[in-house]
Order: C-alpha cells, then structure tokens, then sequence
C-alpha cells in the first residue's frame, strides 16, 4: 500500500500521488497517460491529477496494477 508519507515531491497537489516504492516500471505512465509522468531521476509520479471519471478511472486502474503498490489516494 503506498505510504502518503513517503510521497514523491514532485507530485502535483491533490488527493492522488506516487511513493518512493516506485520502480519505473511504466505501467502508470501507459495506463493513464494524461496523469503520470517520468521524471528525470527515474520515477513516476502524478504530474496531473485526474480531472474527469475517465481520468479517475484509469488512475484507479494503474493503481490497482501497480507491482510494488507504490500510487495512492487520499480522500
């Protein structure tokens, strides 16, 4: 389960985020494209947070997939 604690700094304010567990594994960045980025360091992290269902839908899918449970939601 990500820890909202250990949350990346680059994450854009807002209730989803990525946690240092993150591998870079590609999965959220091809998942939900329009909420996920790469950063320079070699995570992943929410550039965007989600801003319609369909967004929030595929967040919630990459979350589910994500190997090491490194995306969260508050809220």
């Amino acid at each position: 389960m990500a820890d909202r604690n250990d949350r990346w700094p680059a994450n854009a304010p807002g209730s989803w985020y990525v946690d240092r567990q993150c591998i870079d594994c590609d999965l959220c960045r091809t998942t939900a494209p329009a909420s996920f980025l790469r950063s320079k360091e070699s995570f992943s992290y929410v550039a965007v947070q989600p801003r319609n269902p369909a967004e929030v839908a595929l967040c919630e899918q990459a979350a589910a997939e994500c190997p090491v449970d490194a995306i969260g939601r508050d809220g």
